[in-house]
């Protein structure tokens, strides 16, 4: 049974602690002299195997386009002997999202859409959207929408679209009838929520999402959503192919990114970690990984949520990104439309008071840092509802990943404070 994912354990996921903790990697090597390199971010990832908070953890470090530096503590299981490693699977959550940011660019690089392009050009329904009068209030007492929903608010979280987990009252009930879900989570009922069956296939996702009002009219207020599900939708209408074959075809394949999708294969569940819930200083077990939801295929290739990847898997992509657009002799995207991915996409109008990004920028699918951020401008990236957390630091040159399982994220500081462990060293290097 696929179950909506609670307000407090995908919102946990999405901030990235401390202006983003993470940086990427190209080559993949498992360097012993890791935790010399960086001591902070060493004992930072180890501190929670030893206080048995968590499993296991693991830091993916790379600097430029050097071989990247894997180090970590624990296993895959609390109750597994299996060590940690670049190659282990985690649940990646919304880190999916920067992956769908440039699967967007690159069909924007080609001309096939433009980034400010209404979306009802490829999906009419879109066409004529009514907003609530009251955002989270009656989903009756609505108005129609001053503008249209464009490619680029999709990618920013700006379209004026809801978020199961965000939303309250009525339109967040509508959404959880609809199957608008924002992923899936375990085959257990997760107590306190009602179960919710996701709509079957992307297709009838955005036919049913276009039906519900927005809560915000577009281009006006960032409030995370469900916009980078249904960019999935869009870019399998724009390139005429399903969503997740876009995906192996013009970023995973060519990356090598083999260890990464959105099932697990039955061969690989050795290597798939178990995803915890912390409770009273116990760790619950809501998705073994022998038992793992993951290991059936998703009713719907989540864009914003959905793909489980290695350490090493995701590096790649991140060394694309930090190589702008290139890694390892492979070109993805070219330098201008992987500098604009990761540019700030927001618009002046656009209301951030009170969210994640407030006094900070946002890409195609992730966080932009600005001159005034605390960390200067040069980071993009973003995190995920069960710990982990992304990013590159293009300023300083360097690739960052930090793994770990469990939900919701907030209920321990490791993606909240990977980062400042991390910077701890990259300053004094």
């Amino acid at each position: 049974m696929n179950m909506m994912v609670s307000r407090r354990a995908l919102l946990g996921g999405m901030a990235l602690g401390g202006a983003g903790a993470m940086l990427p990697g190209a080559a993949f090597a498992w360097k012993a002299d890791g935790a010399a390199l960086y001591p902070s971010t060493y004992a930072f990832v180890k501190g929670f195997v030893d206080r048995r908070e968590l499993a296991g953890t693991l830091a993916a470090i790379g600097k430029g386009q050097d071989a990247l530096d894997v180090f970590g503590a624990g296993t895959q299981a609390m109750d597994s002997a299996k060590a940690v490693d670049g190659d282990t699977l985690w649940r990646l959550y919304s880190m999916t999202k920067p992956v769908t940011g440039m699967a967007a660019m690159l069909l924007i690089e080609e001309g096939k859409m433009k980034l400010d392009q209404p979306i009802a050009d490829f999906l009419p329904a879109f066409a004529k959207m009514n907003v609530q009068n009251t955002p989270d209030g009656s989903i009756t007492d609505v108005r129609p929408a001053k503008g249209p929903i464009t490619v680029r608010q999709l990618l920013t979280h700006t379209a004026g679209l809801g978020y199961g987990i965000v939303q309250k009252g009525p339109l967040r009930d509508a959404y959880n009838e609809a199957g608008i879900l924002g992923g899936q989570v375990s085959r257990l009922p997760i107590p306190g929520f009602p179960p919710a069956v996701a709509a079957p296939g992307l297709a009838a996702f955005a036919d049913r999402l276009a039906k519900l009002p927005l809560v915000y009219e577009p281009g006006t207020r960032w409030s995370y959503s469900v916009g980078l599900d249904l960019m999935g939708r869009v870019i399998e209408v724009v390139s005429g192919q399903p969503f997740d074959a876009f995906l192996k075809a013009r970023i995973f394949g060519p990356l090598g990114m083999t260890s990464t999708g959105f099932q697990v294969a039955a061969a690989d569940v050795g290597r798939l970690t178990t995803n915890y819930a912390p409770y009273g200083g116990a760790l619950l077990p809501i998705d073994p990984a022998t038992s793992s939801i993951y290991l059936d295929p998703p009713p719907i290739p989540y864009g914003g949520g959905g793909l489980v990847s290695s350490a090493r898997d995701y590096d790649r992509f991140l060394a694309m990104l930090l190589g702008e657009g290139e890694t390892g002799g492979v070109r993805i995207l070219k330098p201008e439309t992987a500098r604009l991915a990761m540019s700030n996409l927001l618009s002046d109008a656009v209301d951030t008071k009170g969210t994640f990004v407030a006094g900070e920028g946002f890409g195609a699918g992730g966080r932009v840092s600005l001159p005034t951020s605390p960390t200067g401008e040069g980071i993009y990236g973003w995190g995920g509802a069960a710990g982990t957390i992304a990013f590159v630091d293009r300023k300083r040159g360097y690739r960052v990943g930090g793994y770990a399982q469990y939900m919701p994220s907030e209920a321990l500081p490791f993606q909240r404070d990977f980062g400042k462990a991390f910077f701890a060293d990259a300053m004094t290097r």
